[in-house]
């Protein structure tokens, strides 16, 4: 079964929303019972809700994340997934880093949707429009759902 497992840094906003939305695609293909999604921060404080903010925008946009509780990457949270995509350069950097996985297992989500690197900016920043954020990154999804796919069943298959 692929799995890909996305991070920010507090696993409050980006990422939750991420894999809400990457499920979503996920059920509109009818794959959902075929992968395993879940995301991380890089800096957190573990089974902490999502802010309420990213609860409301979440449901503005037709997803749920209010059940969500943070998780904090570890060596054996990463060990579970084939793809890792983080939001920020630094995220990639620091669990490349950390616990010496291969770049293939780790990409920026805008390297792999549009091929160019670059953060998608933290709603925690009072100066970010927080549905910006989030149209951002379902707009990613939707637009790399098969890239994405492609490269977690690249390295699913590799790692079996």
């Amino acid at each position: 079964m692929p799995s890909i497992l996305f991070v920010c840094t507090g696993n409050h906003y980006r990422s939750p929303i991420a894999a809400a939305a990457f499920r979503r695609q996920l059920d509109q293909h009818g794959l959902a019972d075929q992968w395993a999604v879940g995301s991380a921060g890089t800096w957190t404080t573990p089974d902490q809700p999502p802010f309420p903010n990213a609860v409301r925008v979440a449901r503005e946009l037709g997803l749920d994340i209010h059940d969500h509780m943070t998780r904090m990457v570890t060596a054996d949270e990463l060990a579970k997934y084939d793809l890792v995509l983080v939001m920020e350069q630094g995220h990639k950097e620091a669990i490349t880093y950390e616990f010496s996985l291969p770049g293939r297992r780790v990409s920026l989500l805008s390297n792999v949707v549009d091929q160019v690197e670059y953060d998608i900016s933290d709603p925690a920043d009072p100066r970010v429009d927080a549905m910006e954020v989030a149209s951002e990154l379902c707009d990613l999804i939707q637009r790399g759902f098969s890239e994405i796919c492609r490269l977690a069943e690249v390295n699913c298959s590799e790692r079996s």
